[in-house]
């Protein structure tokens, strides 16, 4: 069963189904990131960070449902070319719109070999962001951690990579188990499928997309996890290294987290 979700502006729009998708017609993975159990049994409050595709398809309607459920701060991660190749989110007043882009390298200079290990090459990938993009991400975690700029929604282009990698951090510094973590990340796959459906039917002399902009297989956030943390010993310490405070982690725990 969904619940409704009442938005800064008193709206009441439909919100979270058994799979927090918030529906929402010109996206396709645009879903809330709380109702997790974290650090002390507390949990990561609904409403507060969404996670979502590109947004430069919302429409006037979707604008309407964009604005009722309050969101203050969109950080896009894209790259620059794939903002000026589509645009950006639609803006409306009290919409602060934040582009970082966590520098890496195009995944077609290191093509997934059909046949070979999906979740591994995407953990690599990830860990190549994570070593190359420090500094954007370092910045969104700590818009993410400022309480004045919730409710935030972050998004890439396909709302599973650059944000999984984000959304993921944030969670494991909540204290998220990292069961619920990479099936967080996991729930992409359904979306990534509704858009490919979507793109061979609005372009159907479109190439194939390749498997891993379309998978979000469990095992490839467990490894990534997993490897950063053997590499800097915490997800925490890997943060402080990329230029995240203290004070920001600390934040980010107190805003996210509902009351003991």
């Amino acid at each position: 069963m969904g619940r409704r979700l009442t938005g800064r502006y008193g709206v009441n729009v439909d919100a979270i189904d058994e799979n927090r998708h918030i529906p929402l017609p010109a996206t396709f993975n645009f879903r809330d990131v709380g109702g997790y159990l974290g650090h002390d049994g507390r949990t990561v409050r609904r409403g507060r960070l969404f996670r979502s595709d590109s947004l430069h398809r919302l429409d006037e309607q979707d604008r309407d449902a964009f604005a009722a459920i309050g969101i203050r701060t969109v950080i896009d991660l894209r790259r620059p070319s794939e903002v000026e190749r589509d645009g950006r989110v639609p803006a409306y007043q009290g919409l602060t719109y934040r582009h970082i882009h966590p520098e890496h390298e195009d995944w077609a200079g290191t093509p997934h070999e059909k046949g070979s290990d999906l979740a591994r090459y995407l953990a690599d990938r990830y860990a190549d962001l994570a070593q190359t993009g420090t500094a954007g991400l370092a910045e969104a975690i700590g818009l993410i951690a400022d309480s004045a700029n919730a409710p935030v929604v972050v998004h890439c282009v396909a709302g599973k990579d650059r944000t999984g990698i984000v959304c993921a951090l944030t969670l494991a510094v909540l204290g998220v188990d990292d069961a619920d973590i990479t099936a967080d990340y996991a729930l992409s796959t359904e979306a990534s499928a509704k858009f490919s459906a979507w793109l061979a039917t609005t372009m159907p002399d479109a190439a194939e997309v390749p498997a891993p902009f379309l998978a979000s297989p469990v095992e490839a956030m467990q490894i990534f996890l997993d490897e950063l943390r053997a590499g800097h010993g915490s997800i925490e310490a890997y943060l402080r290294n990329a230029g995240v405070t203290d004070e920001q982690l600390a934040a980010l725990r107190d805003h996210l987290l509902d009351e003991v």
